[in-house]
């Protein structure tokens, strides 16, 4: 008796590989695939979820959203034709998306874009040059999140104030808490160390910025990335990926829209990082919302710009696939 993987199975085990460089909520990387039969199956993982960030799973299961749109990009861009079903099982609530291998097509030179843009992306927490982000490049970018199932909303000048109470909210409520501060200090990791979590060389000083940004100083550390007292981040955009609903359905599209959203950015040469810090806090999404006219919901920040001169921040550690990715041999025919 021979056992083997498949064609169809090895097509999708390496875009779910791929997907293991997805973004996740303090890199958290909450998700699970198990490869069968022409199958994929993207899992979330409970047991790395966030208690005190994420009592309610919306960042969980947003983060498997963004795993599933990379899986989608590398099998897109390499021709493969396949469908998606969304929480396929009421009665597990952890299975987020099967992907079915339907055979090949022609490759997406779109898809393959934002695959090669998978290598590129990383958090840069820095403040952005003082170049103005491009009107085109955004409007490509607002187009990607259409594309992937929710929007993005690019925050107008007279609305900043909304989203900069909104930081504030979250900040004061997040940091009074003792709970919060412990959390956040498990999850920071000593430069090269580790394969989860946020390295604290990656991390940066909040500093003046109109938005602040996750204060990382919370759990005891002080960031490694310094910037002069005159950068203030003025050249930043800030985008809230917005859905229909607020249930898990919606959050998952909201991981597929983000992961669009970054992906797009960094083809088209810009920098970026997510900031669910913006809605963490419930009071911080009624900001959110009121900003938007209480027509769809805010699921996730995300924060645009032209990159800084100098080194990139270095990319994020990921957990080695052996653990994430299970492929399930089958028996050869014949």
């Amino acid at each position: 008796m021979t056992m083997l993987v498949g064609p169809a199975s090895r097509t999708l085990t390496d875009a779910a590989v791929a997907a293991l460089q997805a973004p996740s909520v303090l890199n958290t990387q909450p998700w699970r695939w198990h490869v069968e039969r022409g199958t994929a199956s993207l899992s979330a993982d409970p047991s790395r979820r966030l208690a005190r960030i994420d009592p309610d799973r919306r960042l969980l299961v947003l983060s498997c959203g963004a795993a599933l749109h990379h899986a989608c990009v590398t099998l897109a861009a390499g021709g493969a034709d396949f469908a998606v079903e969304l929480l396929p099982d009421d009665r597990a609530p952890d299975l987020m998306a099967i992907i079915r291998y339907r055979g090949e097509t022609e490759p997406s030179p779109a898809a393959q874009r934002l695959r090669d843009a998978i290598a590129a992306r990383r958090s840069d927490r820095r403040p952005f040059s003082g170049t103005r982000v491009p009107e085109a490049a955004l409007e490509r970018v607002r187009d990607a999140a259409q594309r992937a199932g929710a929007r993005l909303h690019l925050v107008r000048a007279e609305e900043l104030v909304e989203v900069i109470a909104a930081a504030g909210r979250s900040a004061a409520e997040e940091m009074a808490d003792p709970a919060y501060r412990a959390e956040l200090l498990a999850w920071l990791r000593p430069p090269g160390v580790g394969r989860d979590g946020v390295p604290v060389d990656t991390i940066a000083r909040p500093g003046l910025r109109p938005v602040p940004i996750r204060d990382f100083t919370a759990a005891g550390y002080v960031p490694a990335i310094y910037s002069d007292a005159d950068v203030t981040d003025r050249e930043a955009r800030y985008g809230i990926v917005v859905t229909d609903g607020d249930g898990p359905a919606d959050w998952l599209r909201a991981g597929v829209t983000l992961s669009a959203v970054l992906l797009a950015a960094t083809a088209e040469g810009l920098a970026t990082s997510a900031m669910s810090d913006l809605v963490e806090e419930p009071t911080a999404r009624v900001t959110l919302r009121r900003m938007l006219g209480n027509v769809g919901h805010p699921a996730v920040g995300v924060r645009i710009g032209v990159p800084a001169p100098g080194p990139l921040p270095r990319r994020a550690p990921r957990r080695p696939a052996a653990e994430m990715v299970e492929v399930v041999a089958e028996l050869a025919r014949g």
